[in-house]
């Protein structure tokens, strides 16, 4: 899969001269692997600039001071304990340089001259200089030093040493870049922008970093675009259908679809119609009728003669669409979940097998070996970033030309679209169906706690239905918050027993009951943590209570705030705060306090926390970055998109000149999967 050309770096450190076994895996550690080349790609955070001489006279205390002085005194110390002093002078006062071990004997003597950089103390004194040359070899100074990441045990000479003789190593290699485009950003090219930013002669400036990180932003589009190009060569087959199925849903919803559903359907029909495999994510904010999306895509397929299944994360969400499809759809709907056992499950299975079941509704238990369809067109994934990759394709892989379509109620950033779904066709739904009320949402101070449950009183008395979260469990020695469970009790003990708790360290069955108990208006004040905030619908519920909100993120407090204002009743969100508030978590609840526009919401909490883990669950199969920073590179990112999209639509084997080059792209920055459909074809 390498070319020969990359195989010294991709060796072991270890073939480094001095490189050793110990050291080797010390560079690993704070690497992130024990190659050559993740030594290479272990860019410095930042530099430290040694250029500017000083004087004893005008050394400032705690600054980086380079001085060139003369060796007067040695005196050693009189027991282990103490340190060996050396006294030197500039001709503007002296100093002592203090070594409380590793004297360096053979470079300091009497009479010596000497270059010393580090930081003097308010005595004058430097303790354990960073660098010690002598006078008439100044190349040996580091003048601007990188100051890379680092464990313990793990010094930077560790790194300085191997870090050369890698920089040597470098191929000659093929410029994979547009040459106008290297003349219009002034990019050098990849292996002076590593010895630039690696060994620097002066303090790098960002051409060199922003070459590197449109190098590997690159690699990653390239990757995605040939994913796209595969799906698109895939064989599938065209499902067409005559409408009729859909008419009849449409009329039983009462609504028309609003525009943007109308242009995320036509997209979606343009792929079921095409004859190659449908990949394709639905991005909807919360309430902006995602489900109704799916079901009338789920009917098209059944329209053409084929089935479809429709995969949720819960149990709960999933007999959630159950009875969301079962009141839309004209055709019998069925339940595959893990509590449907026995007699029901075979008849469930059997109806899969013979194709007299259409539509299908499951949890993971549509993965099983057993199940099997007659002819499965459509797979549709909810909340799919609560399932690993390999799942998704697992469903997608129960029929021989099954389409997939994935959803996520999670607004995600054109960032995170490019660098985790940018294999995928993409429909977004934006605003909301007709009949949402918006909701009103206010910020109050946890002092103001009394005033705020008798509020949710009145609310109560006016027979709303009320949520109320809180961020921990139970009591934390560590952090002082209000727990779920102390708060319900709090609360139980004032309004009796229509308060229930619902939460993640509850046993599945009573959390399930205590929601559902909620839902059935059993119980109407519902105490509970993040364990809601997603697939829960309860129209009935109008008031969202939120405590300790500066300690959850934006993402995940819009997913909150959605789960009230599904009703025909105005709706509310109350989001409780510390008094002492950050800058930035003052601007986040504003932020939220002053929209409801999820996307604008997702955009500005990737700004404030980074990609991070923004989806709640890291996915198989995703990708780091160690030269790119998609947050901040956020227009290279775009660029980089547009750059292979565009070279593979012209070169889709990448059998060019420049294709050529960008093969050996994608192998030095390892995506092995673009590689492996290049060679297959």
């Amino acid at each position: 899969m390498q070319s020969p050309v990359l195989d010294p770096l991709f060796a072991p450190l270890t073939t480094l001269r001095g490189v050793g076994e110990a050291v080797a895996g010390l560079i690993s550690r704070a690497a992130g692997g024990g190659r050559v080349i993740d030594l290479l790609f272990h860019l410095p955070e930042s530099y430290v600039d040694r250029r500017a001489r000083g004087t004893i006279r005008a050394a400032l205390p705690g600054a980086i001071t380079t001085i060139e002085a003369e060796v007067v005194r040695i005196e050693p110390p009189g027991n282990p304990r103490q340190p060996t002093k050396v006294s030197v002078t500039d001709g503007t006062g002296f100093a002592d340089l203090v070594f409380f071990k590793r004297f360096p004997a053979g470079k300091l003597e009497v009479g010596a001259r000497v270059l010393a950089s580090g930081r003097f103390d308010e005595r004058r004194q430097m303790v354990h200089p960073d660098h010690i040359v002598p006078a008439d070899r100044p190349q040996d100074l580091p003048w601007v030093e990188p100051v890379w990441p680092l464990t313990a045990g793990l010094f930077a000479w560790h790194i300085r040493k191997p870090m050369a003789a890698v920089l040597a190593l470098i191929p000659d290699l093929p410029e994979w870049h547009d040459p106008a485009l290297l003349k219009r950003e002034a990019w050098p090219p990849f292996a002076d922008a590593l010895r630039e930013v690696q060994a620097p002669l002066a303090p790098p400036n960002d051409l060199a970093r922003r070459r590197l990180a449109y190098d590997e932003l690159l690699a990653d589009q390239v990757m995605m675009a040939v994913a796209r190009h595969r799906t698109r060569a895939r064989q599938g087959r065209a499902l067409v259908g005559d409408g009729a199925l859909r008419g009849r849903a449409l009329a039983r919803f009462g609504h028309a679809p609003t525009p943007s559903q109308f242009t995320a359907l036509a997209e979606i029909d343009a792929d079921l119609a095409a004859p190659h495999r449908m990949t394709r994510l639905l991005q909807g904010d919360v309430g902006s009728g995602k489900t109704l999306v799916a079901a009338l895509a789920m009917l098209r397929a059944v329209e053409a003669g084929a089935q479809a299944a429709l995969m949720a994360p819960t149990e709960i969400l999933a007999q959630q669409h159950l009875r969301t499809l079962d009141r839309l759809c004209p055709v019998p709907v069925g339940l595959l979940t893990g509590s449907v056992t026995g007699k029901s499950r075979a008849a469930v299975l059997a109806a899969l097998a013979d194709g007299s079941l259409p539509i299908v509704v499951g949890t993971h238990a549509l993965l099983s070996e057993g199940v099997a369809w007659r002819d499965l067109g459509l797979a549709v994934i909810d909340e799919q970033h609560r399932f690993g990759v390999d799942q998704r394709l697992m469903l997608g892989a129960k029929g021989d030309t099954t389409d997939v379509l994935v959803m996520t109620a999670t607004p995600i950033p054109r960032t995170l679209l490019l660098t985790q779904y940018g294999e995928m066709q993409v429909s977004r739904l934006e605003g909301k169906p007709a009949g949402r009320k918006p909701i009103r949402t206010t910020l109050h101070s946890l002092a103001t706690l009394p005033d705020v449950a008798g509020a949710v009183a009145r609310a109560l008395d006016g027979g709303a239905r009320v949520y109320w979260v809180c961020p921990l469990v139970a009591e934390s020695e560590l952090i002082d918050l209000a727990a779920a469970e102390q708060r319900f009790a709090t609360l139980r003990a004032r309004f009796g027993d229509v308060v229930g708790l619902a939460h993640g360290r509850q046993d599945s069955g009573v959390r399930e009951a205590a929601l559902a108990a909620f839902a059935a208006g059993r119980t109407r004040l519902l105490v509970a943590t993040t364990v809601i905030e997603v697939g829960v619908d309860v129209p009935e519920a109008s008031v969202m209570v939120i405590e300790h909100a500066e300690r959850f993120g934006l993402a995940p407090l819009h997913q909150l705030r959605g789960r009230v204002g599904r009703g025909a009743e105005a709706s509310f969100c109350l989001l409780l705060h510390d008094d002492g508030l950050t800058e930035t978590a003052r601007r986040r609840l504003t932020l939220l306090r002053d929209t409801e526009d999820g996307f604008l919401i997702a955009d500005e909490d990737f700004r404030i926390r980074g990609g991070g883990d923004f989806l709640g669950t890291r996915q198989s199969g995703r990708r780091g970055f160690r030269l790119a920073n998609p947050e901040t590179d956020d227009g290279l990112l775009q660029m980089a998109a547009r750059d292979a999209d565009l070279l593979l639509d012209r070169d889709p084997r990448l059998r060019t000149q420049r294709g050529e080059a960008v093969r050996v792209l994608l192998r030095l920055f390892e995506r092995p999967q673009a590689m492996r459909t290049l060679h297959s074809g």
